[in-house]
């Protein structure tokens, strides 16, 4: 009887393991966006990495991954003027920078890859423009570097041309204008010229418009961060407070939107 109700007991257990869908304990992209927006950078460097194996090519996870990592290193920095010195002091920004620039290489062979099979498409052009925006956002802003400009000229290139197909690709309308916002805000004047140009008005023009816009869910809160630094940035306090709020809803584990509303007012809440 032990025997029989052992093998009952082992029949019922297949049973019910057979009823669990496959990999359901196997991380999406969004968890790793999610995480990303609670800024839980390691989490969604993490989980974006767990994304790599089944599916290499997947340029979305690259990108959220190199966010997440180039988030870490922005933190793990801090304030310090002198971006050389911080990053010398800092134990962990070696390691989170071979990881990142790790990603983003990866993923820039991806989506070049790509193109040379099909110049015209609209996935790899974006993500290729991403990736190298991100790049050159963390050597010139966070890292206080002067490189990356080859890889400046190639998002521009790309995002353009994902623009230029379809005006109203949102992801590619927030990535614009943090170039447009960045080198109207950030460069010199003469620097700005050689850059193409930027455009602080046209980068809230952009940026307003796809925070309003309908989109995915995902596409809609980068969209709505964006807009939310770029007025914290202008020192827009009312108008960012209001988007915090919104967007401390949805994420209420970011600490970055706890604090500033806390700043902003301590008798603010979500």
């Amino acid at each position: 009887m032990t025997r029989i109700a052992f093998l009952v007991l082992v029949a019922i257990a297949l049973e019910a393991a057979s009823t669990v869908p496959a990999h359901a304990d196997a991380p999406t992209l969004a968890d790793a966006q999610s995480a990303f927006f609670n800024a839980h950078y390691q989490t969604a460097a993490d989980l974006a990495l767990a994304l790599q194996p089944s599916d290499a090519s997947d340029l979305a996870a690259h990108e959220v991954r190199a966010s997440a990592l180039h988030f870490q290193l922005r933190d793990a920095l801090g304030d310090n003027s002198d971006k050389g010195k911080a990053f010398k002091q800092c134990l962990a920004c070696p390691d989170l920078l071979t990881a990142f620039l790790s990603t983003t290489t990866q993923g820039q062979v991806v989506a070049r890859g790509r193109l040379r099979m099909n110049p015209s498409d609209a996935e790899a052009l974006f993500f290729l423009g991403k990736l190298n925006l991100i790049y050159v956002w963390l050597q010139v802003e966070t890292l206080g570097r002067k490189t990356g400009w080859n890889e400046y000229w190639e998002a521009r290139r790309s995002l353009d041309a994902v623009l230029k197909d379809n005006p109203q690709h949102s992801r590619a309308r927030v990535a614009r204008a943090w170039i447009d916002y960045i080198v109207d805000t950030k460069m010199a004047r003469g620097t700005r010229w050689v850059l193409g140009g930027g455009s602080k008005k046209r980068a809230f023009i952009g940026a307003r418009e796809a925070a309003s816009a309908e989109s995915e869910f995902f596409i809609r809160v980068e969209a709505e961060f964006a807009l939310w630094e770029m007025l914290v940035r202008e020192r827009n306090v009312p108008e960012a407070t209001t988007i915090a709020r919104k967007l401390a809803r949805d994420f209420p584990e970011n600490r970055k939107l706890t604090r500033f509303l806390n700043a902003a007012d301590p008798g603010l809440r979500p």
